[in-house]
């Protein structure tokens, strides 16, 4: 198995460092945005109409949250395959993953035949 050159890892880390800690910044913007963080929302007898709207807003920013966390948990695992180097290698069948591939989506754990077999076996 080939490796990825450490000048271009070391340059695809950085990347992917910076664009984890944007997300954990949003992740902690949402928590201090969403309508549940405020501990006197629970006793503040809001109208109906108000509760239901704070109920759609923290569902809203769960799920905006939610989806963060799982890009923020792929990048980490794009880092640790890095550093244990076996990033840039199809974790189906360990071929190395097309580099125009990974720059488009760093974190991708497939080749594009294994991905494109994966979308096959989905919609069966």
């Amino acid at each position: 198995m080939h490796a990825f050159p450490k000048d271009l890892l070391v340059d695809i880390r950085k990347h992917l460092e910076a664009e984890k800690e944007d997300l954990t910044k949003r992740i902690a913007e949402l928590t201090v945005q969403d309508p549940f963080s405020d501990p006197d929302r629970a006793t503040d007898n809001a109208a109906s109409d108000t509760e239901a709207a704070e109920e759609s807003d923290h569902d809203r920013y769960a799920a905006m949250t939610d989806e963060l966390k799982e890009k923020v948990a792929e990048i980490s695992d794009a880092i640790t395959r890095i550093d244990n180097g076996t990033y840039g290698f199809c974790t189906n069948c360990q071929a190395m993953i097309d580099t125009d591939r990974l720059g488009i989506l760093p974190m991708a754990t497939l080749c594009k035949s294994c991905e494109e077999a994966k979308k096959i076996l989905i919609k069966t």
